[in-house]
């Protein structure tokens, strides 16, 4: 007798596309661990019907545009593989347009002070790439000489000669973006299972201090294909693709109370924050209005917005009052969160220049509560965020 289907038989895969709408090999490295995957599919048809002399609807010609949505999220979980690149790698290039940049790791050769770091050969590091030490993860803010780089926090652990750097790595920016194959599958393998084809992310949404850290993606896509109704060249495929072998494996989420935020010109570490978002808009626009095309044929980004907002208890502190000092002169700042305490299992993302918005004050608790609200980033060219594993 047949049975439901179980909303937790369900595994997510993403891949990056070379071509848009063109679905690439599916591997077992594809697997994303997420909690929800929606697609939502509508049909286009602004044009008035014709009078039919009735009341009674006539129904509507086939051929119309379709227009594909998707929105995904999905938790920070441990980077146990560190020799590849992490799952969700493909969305955040998808995400900010730049590439990987990944970095093996090294040893430290000196410290010249907690802001410093010094190898003992040369470091090949470009400013926006990340370092992890110990339970800490950082970005290279500048670069000092071939030897020697800044980083944008001070170290709050004691690290020195000999310890080692551990890998990550980084995302950046860049002026074009690219898109995704989302795979969905499910149990029994009679089910019907679904892939989004040209997957695109308009809006991405960092979430901190929950049950865990959050990442939100959605954008468009080009075509949805499902195993039941496919037709041969949907996507460029002869055939559905089968999923890999599944292994099992149990995902470490890490919790959300975990991590170090850094705000303000020479940054500071509060431990005050309740809540925090970083949201990234590319504004993007579909090619998809041409004549002789039932779908889009390629995505177009606009000017990207990356907006933080962030709570936090006021402390009768200078660090306090210098962020709030900035917000009223309109003087930007850094914003910087660690999520995560462990190797493995760190992401950092790194807003260097943002303009805070004056908070709004708070005072339904007993404590005082400020509420900062789209402070938004900026900087000169493909520079004003960016976010690493390690």
């Amino acid at each position: 007798m047949p049975g439901y289907i179980l909303s937790n038989n369900n595994r997510y895969y993403v891949a990056a596309e070379s071509s848009y709408g063109i679905v690439p090999a599916l591997t077992a490295d594809a697997r994303v661990f997420g909690s929800k995957l929606s697609i939502s599919e509508s049909i286009d048809s602004p044009c008035p019907q014709p009078k039919s002399g009735t009341r009674t609807f006539a129904g509507r010609p086939s051929g119309f545009r379709r227009h594909t949505s998707f929105d995904f999220r999905t938790y920070l979980y441990g980077w146990d593989d560190q020799s590849k690149e992490p799952p969700y790698g493909p969305l955040f290039r998808a995400t900010l347009g730049g590439p990987a940049l990944p970095f093996p790791g090294a040893v430290i050769a000196g410290l010249p002070d907690p802001s410093t770091i010094h190898f003992a050969a040369p470091h090949g590091l470009n400013v926006g790439q990340a370092l992890t030490i110990g339970g800490e993860i950082r970005f290279v803010s500048g670069l000092i000489d071939a030897t020697t780089v800044g980083i944008n926090a001070p170290l709050t652990k004691t690290a020195g000669p000999g310890f080692p750097l551990g890998p990550t790595v980084a995302y950046t920016p860049g002026s074009a973006v690219s898109s995704v194959s989302l795979f969905d599958y499910w149990s029994p393998s009679s089910a019907v299972h679904r892939l989004l084809t040209g997957a695109a992310v308009d809006t991405m949404q960092i979430s901190i201090n929950g049950c865990h850290h959050e990442f939100h993606f959605k954008g468009p896509g080009r075509e949805l294909i499902d195993s039941l109704t496919f037709q041969g060249a949907q996507g460029g495929l002869a055939n559905y693709p089968n999923e890999p072998p599944v292994a099992l494996s149990a995902a470490s989420v890490v919790p959300g109370n975990l991590g170090q935020a850094w705000f303000g010109s020479s940054p500071s570490q509060f431990f005050t924050v309740t809540a925090a978002q970083i949201t990234l808009n590319n504004h993007l626009e579909l090619r998809d209005r041409e004549f002789g095309s039932q779908g889009p044929r390629a995505v177009i980004p606009g000017e990207r917005e990356v907006v933080a907002s962030f709570d936090l208890y006021q402390e009768d502190e200078q660090a306090s009052r210098a962020l709030y000092q900035a917000a009223r002169q309109r003087s930007p700042i850094s914003v910087f969160l660690q999520l995560g305490e462990s190797p493995g299992q760190l992401f950092g993302v790194y807003l260097k220049s943002a303009v805070p918005d004056v908070p709004a004050f708070d005072d339904r608790e007993t404590r005082l509560q400020w509420r900062f609200t789209n402070s938004r980033a900026q900087g000169l060219h493909d520079d004003e965020v960016v976010v690493a594993f390690g």
